[in-house]
């Protein structure tokens, strides 16, 4: 593998030398570091791993590149960087872009800025990324330049970057649900800059908050089941302004799924071995108590809430799928 000498000015040591990057670890640090994470922890982590992989001369411990000035970690990953590209590149229009959206949506101190403060050669790393990617974050900066208009651009594409309001949900069926049926009512996430993010539990929640609370600028709508009363006056405590709690008025998410569209999964996903009906569903219990019981008495396989959310998100057709308090939460997120 090519080892590269070259002269840095600005470091405590005037010379190091540095294997190149492959262009798997190109694309791969691009990709970390334009996702939704705290700008010092993505950048950091990235430049490190940087540093760590690549540089040959002089070896540095993950401890000693935490203990140097981020101005010199920053210099250091961004040559072994841009002396990893075949096409050198002076734009600086994409740098200048995440600058301002990162600035944007966190609390940045001025360490942390001197890290987004880089001239990593985005114009010709970007080239590198499959045009038939999938990634959010990476379609969105492959369309960056000087001039974009980054909202219009996501309007117009559905990249969901720039970011502009955050959801908390409980759990992993309102992030897969919650975009699809809120689409399906003409409030596009993505188009408009919404990121939904499942906490892992009530009692998540509330830290993931108080996290999030501290680090962003935008406005966090925080969605709890109807049990979460103690929950949500925990939140209240340091509510900010700009933010909204939501409690369910019924139940669990799961409870808000109308059973027309719960029937409909259930008799196309196994509509070989079951046919329900309304009656099947009408136990007192709740949906996912009563899915559960459905399913072992059906001989079905074991109940998972993630694999149902999956099965029933390919039957959102229309708002007809969507129940009056699920459009009722859809409205308060777009407006509030």
């Amino acid at each position: 593998m090519e080892c590269v000498k070259c002269k840095m000015e600005s470091l405590d040591f005037p010379l190091i030398k540095y294997k190149k990057l492959s262009k798997s670890q190109i694309i791969i640090s691009v990709d970390r570091l334009t996702r939704f994470k705290p700008t010092e922890e993505k950048y950091l982590r990235v430049f490190s791993d940087i540093i760590l992989s690549s540089l040959t001369e002089p070896r540095l411990k993950k401890s000693e590149i935490f203990d140097m000035k981020f101005s010199l970690i920053r210099d250091i990953a961004t040559e072994i960087f841009n002396g990893s590209l075949d096409e050198k590149n002076t734009d600086l229009s994409i740098n200048e872009q995440l600058k301002i959206y990162e600035n944007s949506v966190f609390n940045l101190n001025s360490n942390t800025k001197e890290l987004l403060d880089n001239k990593l050669n985005y114009k010709s790393a970007i080239k590198l990324i499959d045009k038939n990617t999938d990634v959010l974050n990476l379609l969105w900066l492959k369309n960056l330049s000087g001039n974009t208009d980054i909202i219009k651009l996501r309007q117009q594409s559905g990249f969901l970057y720039p970011i502009e309001k955050v959801v908390i949900a409980e759990g992993i069926t309102e992030e897969i649900l919650l975009p699809v049926f809120s689409e399906k009512c003409g409030y596009d996430f993505n188009k408009n800059g919404v990121k939904i993010i499942a906490a892992g539990g009530k009692n998540q929640v509330v830290k993931l908050y108080y996290k999030l609370s501290e680090e962003l600028k935008l406005p966090i709508f925080v969605l709890l089941d109807k049990d979460a009363e103690s929950n949500e006056e925990l939140i209240n405590t340091k509510l900010r302004k700009q933010d909204e709690v939501y409690l369910l008025e019924s139940g669990e998410f799961e409870d808000l799924l109308p059973k027309k569209l719960i029937i409909k999964t259930v008799n196309s996903e196994f509509k070989n071995f079951v046919k329900i009906g309304t009656e099947d569903l009408d136990t007192g219990l709740s949906t996912v108590k009563t899915l559960e019981e459905l399913f072992k008495e059906k001989c079905l396989h074991e109940f998972k809430k993630a694999e149902f959310a999956q099965r029933v998100k390919q039957q959102i057709k229309s708002p007809d799928d969507v129940s009056d308090e699920l459009k009722k939460i859809i409205n308060y997120i777009e407006n509030f």
